[in-house]
């Protein structure tokens, strides 16, 4: 089983507009949709359509809009009840798929609210192979939070990836055991503290491989680097790898880096080797940026892209053996 959990979920607004957004005026939308939403949510969504077996623990009473959406979705959710209300959060996506989003801060979560979390979390950890944690952290609850669950969870056994950015990064990755992390290249920069512009690492999967590669000698895995429209890379102590995304027309790209996550979990769970995770990991972020809103891909979307991911080993000797 693949647990998630979804820290700071949200209800999210999707407005698809015909052109490019244009400040001060006043657009017409050619549609609306509003989704459960929120990392963990959107990777327990996108292993169900696969019928990967998880489940989705976040903080909401059961009356939230948002967990009776999983409920009627039949996605395994455990909410863990709170006194706020969760937040909603509105995503602009313009004709050529670029995306401006708005998020909400999210609840004030207690000291004793977020141990709750945790409890339930570790509970489905001591039957799960992995647990995901996803997203940022709801105002009210440390920034190492991350750090001492990932820290349980290993204790019991399961491995933990770790799908989050920021100050909530840079105090778990390093200052706990994790088995992955799933950057993008801006995420990749910032938890290196490297100083190459984003774009410029995004663009060269040989940089993004040697700064991925830092990451391993701090008590990480293996790094699954997101890279956009130029794929995503994989580095392990075994090697590093790289896929080029598949041409698509592109629709909106929230959810897609949640989407190659669960890709690369799912392969995991069911004995694929390095090379094929990340292949899987690549058609699945390609089929959900084909989508609209934060959609997770059917299988049939994923099959379709699968025959145009190809997988190229990086001459990268001893990067990913830290040295």
């Amino acid at each position: 089983m693949i647990v998630t959990l979804t820290a700071n979920p949200s209800l999210d607004r999707t407005v698809e507009l015909p052109g490019r957004l244009e400040r001060g005026a006043v657009l017409r939308a050619t549609a609306s949709t509003a989704t459960p939403a929120g990392k963990g949510v959107n990777v327990s969504l996108a292993l169900h359509r696969f019928g990967g077996d998880t489940v989705a623990v976040l903080p909401g009473r059961a009356s939230e809009p948002l967990v009776a959406a999983l409920v009627a979705a039949r996605v395994p959710v455990e909410p863990v009840a709170i006194e706020g209300a969760l937040r909603s959060n509105l995503t602009l996506t313009e004709a050529d798929g670029t995306t401006t989003k708005v998020n909400e801060p999210g609840p004030l979560l207690s000291g004793e609210e977020w141990e709750r979390l945790a409890a339930a979390v570790l509970a489905h950890a001591r039957t799960g192979a992995w647990v995901a944690l996803c997203g940022s952290l709801p105002p009210g609850v440390p920034l190492d939070a991350y750090a001492g669950l990932a820290r349980a969870v290993s204790a019991l056994g399961a491995r933990v990836a770790v799908d989050t950015s920021g100050a909530a990064a840079s105090a778990t990755v390093g200052e706990a055991p994790v088995d992955l992390v799933k950057p993008n290249a801006e995420e990749l920069v910032e938890l290196t503290g490297d100083r190459h512009d984003p774009a410029a690492v995004e663009a060269d999967p040989l940089l993004a491989a040697e700064l991925a590669g830092r990451l391993l000698r701090r008590d990480v895995g293996a790094v699954l680097c997101t890279l956009g429209s130029a794929g995503a890379l994989l580095v392990t102590q075994a090697g590093a790898w790289h896929a080029p995304a598949p041409v698509i027309q592109p629709r909106s790209t929230v959810g897609a880096g949640d989407s190659a996550l669960a890709g690369y979990l799912l392969a995991d769970t069911r004995g694929a080797q390095a090379d094929e995770r990340l292949r899987r990991a690549v058609a699945h972020g390609a089929a959900a940026a084909a989508l609209p809103g934060s959609e997770m891909p059917a299988p049939a979307d994923v099959h379709d892209l699968l025959p145009l991911v190809s997988v190229t080993s990086l001459p990268l000797t001893g990067i990913a053996a830290g040295h």
